[in-house]
């Protein structure tokens, strides 16, 4: 595929299938994510993969705050994208938090992920709302551990691809 037919292709999963995640398909999402670039090289992430039924429900309910994301009720696995602590190189390390780039390569990782699932037939969504502290307590994360993302991922229960709805070219970017 493509790689504009892949972006063109990639969406939100609103609904999910009945049907397992293969293990070998989620470690490939991690792969794609763990190739991602970052600044100096830092790699400022590790990766959750909650692919236990047992627990999957559980994360899902996390995730519906305020009454939204009824919809992830129907994930079979997600991925939690955490944040780690940056080596800079010396030289930016003196000018520089540690942790200055580390949003945007959790941001990549993140968009390396959903590219992953949608070139595997998977179906992924990102979740903004979700409750950290249960999060961290059902998966053993420390209380203080920065997320960088909750992802669903499952089969699509449909392979139609709604329409994007984006902003024109022209007022977006300037070419000079």
């Amino acid at each position: 595929m493509d790689f504009m037919d892949l972006c063109q292709r990639r969406q939100s999963c609103r609904d999910f299938a009945d049907k397992p995640v293969e293990h070998e398909k989620l470690v490939k999402c991690i792969e794609a994510a763990r190739l991602a670039p970052s600044g100096c090289n830092s790699q400022p992430w590790s990766f959750v993969v909650v692919e236990d039924q047992k627990i999957v429900p559980e994360v899902a309910k996390c995730t519906q705050q305020l009454g939204a994301n009824e919809y992830i009720a129907g994930a079979r696995a997600f991925i939690v994208v955490l944040e780690e602590h940056a080596v800079l190189m010396p030289v930016i390390r003196k000018v520089l938090d540690s942790q200055y780039f580390a949003k945007g390569d959790l941001g990549a990782a993140v968009v390396s992920i959903c590219y992953a699932a949608e070139a595997q037939g998977l179906g992924a969504c990102i979740c903004g709302l979700y409750d950290r502290e249960k999060l961290c307590e059902l998966l053993n994360i420390p209380v203080e551990k920065q997320f960088g993302g909750v992802i669903a991922v499952g089969y699509p229960a449909s392979d139609k691809i709604r329409n994007k709805v984006r902003k024109p070219m022209e007022q977006i970017a300037r070419f000079v």
